[in-house]
């Protein structure tokens, strides 16, 4: 199913009704959400397929496996972009998490939509010895490895959030942060012990034409809906079984 948004009516994007996908991998059933939209978005992501910042036609959220342990996951994503036959330049993110517990939210034309994994919360400024880092050393995978090198099964917070009116690229760098601060917001109201986990991922589009919004940030126009959203996408998703 194609992600509704319409380029600068300022109309509320919808994620809630991703094509749910699976596939046959490592022994085990897994889920994949797909996102397309009706035309190409502007993007700003850190996912590792199809991360940084350019037009993107579809989103992918793939699960893999708890210990999941392969190095190259944007090969991966691509092989799996490759079997679905997606055109164009995509975004590809990975969790442990079954992708069909996503949870969405809208507001006056923002949308958001997470996969909420959090067995592995850390804080972002842990000292050393307590951190854990990507297996791969990307972000959006679902595994991770301990001081002592060995791979642990880690949740993974991925956010994907769009809106129906262009922002300047400061103000979509600020709204990757905004999303990641209401994220941690929602973390901390849920009682997790931390700002979130070594391998999320977040995507924030927006039109790609038009009016551009100046501000991104918490409290302008289209950052605080942008907070709220993903406030409660994130928040309902840590309710959802698997969360833990």
């Amino acid at each position: 199913m194609d992600a509704s948004v319409s380029h600068d009516s300022g109309r509320t994007p919808t994620l809630d009704r991703p094509q749910l996908l699976s596939r046959h991998e490592d022994g085990a059933e897994l889920a994949m959400a797909l996102w397309r939209f009706g035309s190409p978005l502007l993007a700003l992501s850190s996912a590792p397929y199809g991360g940084g910042w350019g037009e993107r036609h579809w989103i992918l959220a793939a699960q893999v496996v708890h210990g999941y342990h392969r190095t190259d996951p944007a090969g991966h994503l691509a092989g799996l972009a490759r079997d679905l036959g997606l055109d164009g330049p995509g975004i590809g993110m990975l969790t442990a998490v079954d992708v069909r517990l996503v949870t969405a939210s809208r507001e006056d034309g923002v949308a958001a939509a997470a996969t909420v994994g959090l067995t592995d919360p850390c804080w972002a400024a842990a000292a050393d010895a307590a951190t854990t880092a990507p297996a791969t050393g990307s972000p959006g995978t679902a595994g991770t490895v301990n001081t002592a090198g060995t791979v642990n099964t880690a949740g993974t917070v991925n956010i994907v959030a769009v809106l129906g009116r262009r922002l300047s690229r400061a103000a979509l760098v600020n709204a990757v942060m905004t999303v990641t601060e209401a994220k941690s917001q929602a973390l901390w109201e849920a009682g997790f012990a931390g700002t979130g986990t070594p391998s999320d991922a977040v995507a924030v589009l927006c039109a790609p034409s038009g009016p551009a919004e100046a501000y991104g940030g918490p409290r302008s126009r289209y950052g605080s809906r942008l907070a709220r959203a993903v406030h409660r996408a994130v928040l309902d998703g840590t309710r959802r079984a698997g969360a833990r």
